[in-house]
Order: C-alpha cells, then sequence, then structure tokens
C-alpha cells in the first residue's frame, strides 16, 4: 500500500515525466514486436516425415528442429561438431518431448564428408520429406574449405549444393517433398564473382558472404527448373537479423565506438525462436504447396533482388558448382 501511495504522489508530482516513459516504454514495446516478424500459423502435422536440417545443434536450426519435432516429425540434425549435437538433440528431444530425434555427422567444409551423410541418410532412411540447408559461417577471415574453396561460399553453398544433389532421388521417391535454402537480406548486395569465384584476387569477408547468400538465392531458382514435375519444391529465405553465433566473426571487427552504438539494439532483434518461423513456415505451411522458386521473409513470399531473380545467372552458378564439386 506505500509503495502504491509512493508510486501515486510521484505520478502527481511529474506527470510529463511518467507519460513520457510510458509511451517510450509502450513504443519500445511495439517495436521490439515489429522487429519479431511474422509467425508461422500452420497446425499442419508431419507424423511419419523426415527432415534433415544441417547445422541444427544451435540457433534457428535447433529453433526449427524442435517445432517440426512437436508436430511429429523424425528429425535428423547434421552438424559437424557431434559433442555440441548429442547435446543439442537431448535438448530438442525434452523441449519437443519426441525421441525421433537423431545426430549424424557433417562437415560442409568436406566434400568427402558431405558425400558420407549422403550416402548414410541414402542406407538408413525410407524417405526424406524436407531438407532444410541452414548451417552458415558469416564473415570469417580468409579460410579455405578442405578442398581448396573460400569457406563463405563453400559452405553456404558449395557443399549446401553437393548434399541436395546427392539426396534428390530419395527427395523425389517421397514427393512431395521440400528442399529449403536459408539464405539472407545480405543477397541483395551480392554478385557471383565468375571470374574470381574464390575471391582470390581482392578477398573481403562481408563481400564473399553475399555472394555465398546470393547463390543460395540463385541455386533455389534453378533447382526448382530442374525439379518441375517431380512433386519436390524449393524455397529460400531470409530469416530476419537474430541473436545467433552467426555473427561470432563479425561482431569482433566491429570498431569499438560501432559496438558501443549497436550494443542496445540487440535488445530489438529477434531471438533464435522468433528467427526461425519463416523457415518453419516454408517447411510445413499448406498453401505453399505448389510454388517453387520463390523467396521469403516474414512468413511471406517477398521478391528477391535482381541479381537474384537472374535465369542466365542461375544457370551459369549452377554449371560451375557442378564443376567444382565434381558432379556430372
Amino acid at each position: 500500500m506505500q509503495t502504491f501511495t509512493a508510486m501515486s504522489s510521484f505520478a502527481s508530482q511529474y506527470p510529463k515525466t511518467v507519460a513520457l516513459v510510458a509511451v517510450t516504454g509502450v513504443g519500445l514495446f511495439g517495436l521490439k514486436r515489429w522487429m519479431a516478424g511474422g509467425v508461422c500459423r500452420s497446425k499442419t502435422r508431419l507424423d511419419g516425415k523426415v527432415v534433415l536440417i544441417t547445422g541444427g545443434n544451435t540457433g534457428i536450426g535447433k529453433e526449427t528442429a524442435v517445432d517440426l519435432a512437436k508436430r511429429g516429425a523424425r528429425v535428423i540434425l547434421a552438424c559437424r561438431d557431434m559433442d555440441r549435437a548429442n547435446k543439442a538433440a537431448e535438448d530438442v528431444r525434452k523441449k519437443s518431448r519426441s525421441d525421433t530425434v537423431i545426430v549424424k555427422k557433417l562437415d560442409l567444409a568436406s566434400l568427402q564428408s558431405v558425400r558420407q551423410l549422403a550416402m548414410d541418410v541414402l542406407a538408413s532412411e525410407e524417405r526424406l520429406d524436407v531438407l532444410i540447408n541452414n548451417a552458415g559461417i558469416m564473415s570469417c577471415p580468409k579460410w579455405q574449405t578442405e578442398d581448396g574453396f573460400e569457406m563463405q561460399f563453400g559452405v553456404n553453398h558449395l557443399g549446401h549444393f553437393l548434399l541436395t544433389n546427392c539426396l534428390l532421388d530419395l527427395l523425389k521417391k517421397s514427393a512431395p517433398s521440400r528442399i529449403i535454402n536459408v539464405s539472407s537480406l545480405a543477397h541483395e548486395r551480392g554478385q557471383i564473382y565468375f571470374d574470381d569465384i574464390n575471391q582470390e584476387k581482392d578477398y573481403d569477408p562481408r563481400r564473399s558472404y553475399a555472394q555465398s547468400k546470393l547463390a543460395n538465392v540463385l541455386f533455389t531458382r534453378e533447382l526448382s527448373k530442374r525439379l518441375e514435375g517431380t512433386g519436390v519444391t524449393t524455397y529460400s529465405l531470409h530469416p530476419g537479423v537474430i541473436r545467433t553465433e552467426l555473427g561470432r566473426h563479425f561482431w569482433p571487427t566491429m570498431s569499438l565506438w560501432k559496438r558501443f552504438v549497436f550494443t542496445p539494439l540487440l535488445f530489438l532483434i529477434k531471438s533464435p525462436t522468433e528467427g526461425a518461423q519463416t523457415t518453419i513456415y516454408c517447411a510445413v505451411e499448406e498453401s505453399l504447396q505448389n510454388q517453387s522458386g520463390l523467396y521469403y521473409s516474414d512468413c511471406a513470399p517477398k521478391t528477391a533482388a535482381s541479381q537474384g531473380r537472374d535465369d542466365e545467372a542461375a544457370k551459369k552458378l549452377w554449371d560451375l558448382s557442378a564443376s567444382m564439386v565434381g558432379l556430372p
């Protein structure tokens, strides 16, 4: 009672201050809700379905796994670090109350590892209904994959390109099935450097990341054309700006003053659960059954950048990618 009286007294003495604080609070709450973006409303069940998620041990991949496991799917977490993956799988099982969550080894920086995972899946699974190419790396130093490719292009695009192609027959057998490529708004700043695909002449981590995310969009577009009539549909998406481990290489490169400015804004960006919504939407939304090759954000179709709608570049990238990973 004394506390209420004190608060009433303060409000009567400083009405403008109280009003300003209240308006600011409501405004920040509203902005936070707006930044959270769309929510997948579909109640679709996935009983008897099999879903494979790359990088499903953390961030939006893990939250996607929880949601799809709750829907009854058998979920395969394909991850590089098996210790972390097993711990994540146990957490996913607890949160989803499902025991149909398993872990398989996948290092997207190794074409051999990609092929081994594909052979494992083909040997152990009778079907594959949803393939979610979620794993990625952002703004890392000038690193190379095991096969000598620039790391971001190799992991974000080439590894998933090979994995998808290796699993296509199983996806076709399981049709209707879906392939989801997690891209980024960064594709709008990207271009494909066909004359220097590994960025050997002038490496810039952000430019390389943008190239790899544009490659995700173009891959989705070309793949949809090649899969017409098979019952396998493709989707690329921007999940939003999210608080995940993806920025572990990017954040330390920012100047101190930029980190000081941007730190308060971390309150406004999406949580992993919020960031997973568009991936989940593309995996389960019934109305997307007959759509393919499009780009999504906030659980709705969006128009990709003009370079992401270039059919000639998409085909050229496919041919180059196939030669790089050794596909016929």
